[in-house]
């Protein structure tokens, strides 16, 4: 079956990004805020996990170490992201790459015991099947955990639309959580996780206004959602 557009686009657009490198950089960028994420996970060492829209799997590789017994996977919708992620991890024994759609998860149901998603799940052309994808491959009792700094409630990322040349979507908080739990979802919950890092004091990049702005997006945080897969009766 051929790809739609939002997928072709989507997949375009990441091999570039893999070509350029962009990739590289994700763990530097993104660790302050997925570090106390990761914190909240009760990781257990036999435990399987999905992390969707992986990229060159520095989460992948964070996390492998933590279920020294079980799995870490890792799937991107750019096959040049999942072939530099396979390169990069080569030494770990106990991590798997492929290339995969959030709405076409290429795994059994039940398998993950944890699946998480760091900014990517507002790229994903539809949200609500790839929510409940997730649903279908965690276990009962497993959890779901997404992290994204692009969303309705911080008015200082929303210029970002324009920037980005794929399809977005900027839902807010309600909206994400809704989304959960009509994919089957209990216990939904969402916090806000601030970004520590420094500020620069001038800033002429094309994501923000200027530096007081970076400083506002970074004390509004990210924000986390987490939703429990039920136990049978």
């Amino acid at each position: 079956m051929a790809a739609s557009d939002p997928e072709k686009l989507l997949r375009e657009e990441f091999d570039r990004w893999a070509e350029g490198g962009r990739g590289e950089d994700m763990e530097v960028q993104h660790l302050p805020i997925v570090a106390p994420m990761l914190a909240l996970i009760d990781f257990k060492p036999t435990d399987r996990v999905l992390d969707v829209g992986c990229g060159t799997g520095w989460l992948v590789r964070k996390i492998a170490p933590l279920v020294p017994a079980g799995l870490t996977a890792g799937i991107d919708i750019s096959d040049g992201m999942a072939r530099r992620a396979e390169s990069l991890s080569a030494p770990l024994p106990n991590v798997v790459f492929s290339r995969g759609e959030a709405e076409a998860i290429p795994w059994e149901s039940s398998f993950f015991q944890k699946a998480l998603s760091v900014e990517s799940a507002y790229y994903w052309p539809d949200p609500a099947k790839a929510l409940g994808e997730i649903f279908r491959v965690l276990s009962p009792g497993g959890s779901a955990w997404i992290l994204i700094n692009y969303y309705r409630d911080n008015p200082h990322c929303r210029q970002w639309g324009r920037i980005l040349k794929v399809p977005t979507h900027l839902f807010s908080a309600d909206e994400w959580a809704e989304l959960f739990t009509q994919a089957g979802f209990r216990d939904v919950t969402r916090q806000r996780i601030p970004d520590p890092t420094p500020t620069p004091e001038v800033y002429k990049g094309p994501w923000f206004r200027d530096a007081e702005q970076i400083l506002k997006f970074k004390e509004e945080g990210a924000l986390l959602l987490h939703g429990a897969k039920p136990q049978p009766r």
